[in-house]
């Protein structure tokens, strides 16, 4: 069975700093997402990146799209705004109590090209809902979200209790132990680092990560499951970014325009 979380791979491999990336990862966790240019040299010059290096990628950035600059602000673009919404709420999921029952989507659309097929698989992916066959996909209801309204064009929505024992069907579902232990290698490495941009590297991929998290409610997790030790070591990195900045990791994170 194909199983629908891609893990992180080995965090040896972790994908290396680049100004755009460092640019983004700091501007994905600011509210509004948006620094001026004097905040952006002070922060990442302890990752070796000088104020030209800095300034000649923000200028591609802003050919890209990537941003939009007013005056001396740096602020992302709408198309990013979706990927920052994505990212926040992987930070802090929104559940509910769970009472057994199970989200099932049956694709109905026919006639798709492949493009539109990997969209779609992708949209549903980040819903957190795994793929049971080709065209039905489900999750246990714990997650507090609507679905899009969208998706019902191209499907039907039931609510659903599989008669397979949902710890086991979970199990199926996502490779929860391949998670966990990219999580726990993750929090070892950031705990490790001695460098700013190690760390940064470190905690940029536990966010990618975090997207990946399926969210099940905790009687269908393993046992020491670190989802929620992952997020809160993130959210203490991420309260330092705060610091870096003269604000708290509240403000940093939800500061209002």
């Amino acid at each position: 069975m194909r199983m629908n979380v891609s893990a992180e791979p080995d965090p040896a491999g972790l994908r290396p700093l680049s100004a755009r990336s460092v640019v983004l990862s700091l501007l994905l966790g600011a509210h509004p997402p948006e620094l001026p240019v004097k905040d952006l040299v002070r922060l990442v010059e302890p990752f070796g990146i000088g104020g030209s290096t800095l300034r000649a990628a923000l200028s591609r950035m802003v050919a890209a799209g990537d941003l939009r600059r007013t005056d001396a602000v740096y602020r992302l673009s709408d198309r990013l705004l979706a990927r920052q919404c994505r990212q926040d709420e992987a930070v802090h999921p929104r559940t509910r109590a769970w009472d057994g029952d199970w989200e099932m989507l049956v694709i109905t659309a026919t006639g798709r090209g492949p493009a539109e097929r990997a969209e779609l698989r992708t949209r549903l992916t980040a819903l957190r809902l795994a793929e049971l066959r080709e065209g039905v996909w489900l999750r246990p209801a714990n997650l507090d979200r609507p679905l899009p309204a969208g998706l019902h064009q191209v499907a039907l929505t039931y609510t659903a209790r599989p008669d397979e024992p949902p710890r086991a069907l979970a199990a199926r579902l996502w490779p929860l132990a391949d998670w966990a232990a990219t999580a726990r290698s993750l929090l070892a490495r950031a705990t490790r680092a001695d460098h700013p941009a190690d760390r940064f590297t470190a905690y940029a991929a536990a966010v990618r990560h975090l997207l990946t998290d399926p969210v099940l409610p905790s009687e269908l997790l393993p046992a020491d499951w670190p989802g929620e030790t992952l997020r809160t070591a993130y959210a203490g990195y991420r309260q330092e970014l705060g610091a870096a900045l003269g604000v708290g990791e509240e403000e940093y994170s939800n500061r209002a325009e």
